[in-house]
């Protein structure tokens, strides 16, 4: 039994599940043609959606959200939620409404389809911002969030004997190079299947936080699961109110924001964001497409267990801390305090699976985009789809030993969350509004997406981090509001641009027959049950149900 508790098994049982989830994932793929654009890109067309929605989960959910989430509940209660229930609006839009027009043109990355509708200026700034924001903004966060949760719940820095910023750079080194062997080396398939195993152990290890929380929280009160159960719900009411006055700002999230400016964030984050729907481009067919999205919208659903409810549990728990600061350590604390020894070497496997899963998905698509979208285009248009796949794992090792060496200073950024949110804003409206209006609106003009783009992007940053410091109202307004304005101002603005030059014919949409494009009989059907247990989700942790 001792032995069971000890570090040594630990590490036996993360190393076994690590080295498990590899090896399944290369026997699967080995015999796959790596050397083709499809094949190194779109995992050959074929995912089923299973597999997609597995890996859409998996990209999404890392230990960014693990830690800042929870970060963000330990300190203001259930509706951070929002962030996560609310994507089933949009994984539900992308599956019935963006994806038969993606799937249609045949596109391997989201680029491809501004240059294919307005020009390749066009394609060439969406894809350097793209870029920019995987390579400052997501790479480094998403192995800063996960090295935070090892040093902390291994206490690597006292075992080591060295500072807690040379530790979480060790993890981070280690974190990539593994993770890098992924993206670089196994293709799309390798990350999705990776993604769904560790998806299945994630879920498993997820759920074992708040149990083994309320089991300890029940303790501190005299019983086990069911009086932590009782804790949670009836100790401080307030925390399980997912309903934030309109007034509040970050890190609450104010409820008119639930229908405006978060859903605008989330339709650009679930339905144009390259890392997350490359692999629904690499769907066998619409129907398998339309499947794994909306099951993923419906895992979404479910998330908050994982990502929300362990925080809250963590601020009924440990009643004295006065200043829980950004938030970052009460997840690791909480899982270092409650998650019993025998457990721990699976638990930090899957949440190694977790990291790496959001790492090499990102990077893939970085190289994708690269390769695809700016090299090709640029510098070599005649080159073979081999060349081309050399040329985006050169440049997937440069931006991996880039965002490594970037990952331990976010250490010095406040809360993940917030961070990775806000600075998204800047440019996530602009790209969704000229890919939705250019599927839809057929006399949008190519030179709408070069003025709309910029303006918004100068505008933000104006609101943001200017004007709000100087009228003292908007000091306290939440950025999403900003988001939810300025989409509003874009859409004039591109009504405006029409009006003035419309787009001589109409664009047409050619159906490139990538793949059969028959929708899914049912799809339907399950997507209102999704968004009727979204609803229901909202009404629990509200005052008409446990809320208050």
């Amino acid at each position: 039994m001792n032995f069971l508790n000890s570090m040594a098994f630990v590490a036996i049982t993360f190393v076994a599940f690590t080295a498990l989830v590899a090896i399944i994932s290369w026997w699967k793929t080995r015999g796959d043609n790596l050397d083709t654009q499809d094949g190194y890109y779109l995992a050959g067309r074929g995912l089923t959606g299973a597999i997609i929605a597995g890996s859409l989960l998996m990209t999404n959910l890392s230990a960014e959200q693990l830690v800042g989430m929870n970060g963000q509940s330990v300190r203001i209660g259930m509706s951070p939620m929002g962030w996560e229930v609310t994507s089933a609006i949009a994984l539900v839009i992308l599956a019935f409404v963006l994806m038969p027009q993606y799937l249609k043109t045949g596109l391997t990355t989201v680029p491809q389809f501004f240059e294919e509708r307005y020009d390749a200026g066009t394609r060439r700034l969406v894809s350097l911002i793209v870029l920019l924001s995987y390579v400052v903004i997501m790479l480094p966060n998403i192995l800063y969030a996960g090295a935070q949760v090892f040093v902390n719940i291994f206490d690597l820095d006292a075992l080591l004997g060295i500072s807690e910023f040379s530790a979480i750079a060790l993890v981070c080194v280690l974190t990539a190079i593994v993770g890098s062997i992924y993206a670089i080396f196994g293709g799309l398939k390798a990350i999705a299947l990776s993604d769904s195993i560790n998806g299945l152990g994630l879920i498993v290890g997820g759920l074992l936080v708040p149990i083994f929380g309320l089991i300890a929280l029940g303790q501190i009160h005299g019983g086990g699961f069911m009086e932590g159960l009782d804790a949670l719900i009836n100790t401080d009411k307030t925390l399980l109110n997912a309903i934030d006055a309109p007034t509040l700002n970050e890190p609450y999230l104010p409820w008119p924001l639930l229908f405006t400016g978060l859903l605008i964030n989330n339709l650009y984050y679930w339905a144009t964001n390259q890392s997350i729907i490359q692999r629904t481009f690499g769907a066998k067919n619409l129907k398998e497409a339309q499947k794994g999205a909306v099951f993923a919208g419906f895992l979404k659903i479910m998330t908050p267990l994982i990502i929300v409810v362990p925080g809250i549990i963590a601020r009924l728990m440990y009643t004295n801390v006065g200043d829980w600061g950004s938030g970052d350590n009460a997840y690791p604390m909480l899982v270092a305090d409650v998650m019993p020894k025998p457990l721990l070497g699976f638990f930090a496997a899957v949440m190694f699976g977790a990291i790496l899963s959001s790492f090499n998905s990102v990077l893939n698509s970085a190289s994708t985009i690269y390769a695809l979208d700016i090299h090709r285009p640029t510098f070599n248009p005649t080159a073979s789809d081999s060349h081309m796949v050399k040329i985006g794992q050169n440049f997937g090792t440069v931006v991996a030993i880039f965002a490594t060496i970037l990952s331990p200073f976010m250490l010095y950024m406040g809360g993940i969350t917030t961070f990775v949110n806000s600075a998204f804003a800047a440019f996530n409206t602009p790209i969704f509004v000229c890919l939705i209006c250019g599927f839809f609106w057929k006399k949008v003009p190519s030179i709408a997406a070069k003025v709309v783009i910029p303006v918004h992007v100068v505008l933000y940053f104006f609101l943001q981090f200017f004007l709000r410091n100087q009228i003292s109202w908007l000091e306290n307004v939440h950025y999403l509001y900003f988001t939810a304005v300025l989409f509003v101002f874009d859409m004039l603005l591109m009504y405006v641009i029409v009006k003035v030059k419309p787009r001589p014919t109409d664009y047409v949409l050619e159906d490139a027959k990538a793949v059969d494009l028959t929708p899914w009989k049912h799809g339907k059907f399950w997507a209102t049950v999704t968004l009727g247990i979204m609803v229901l989700a909202y009404i629990v942790f509200s005052p008409l149900g446990i809320g208050a």
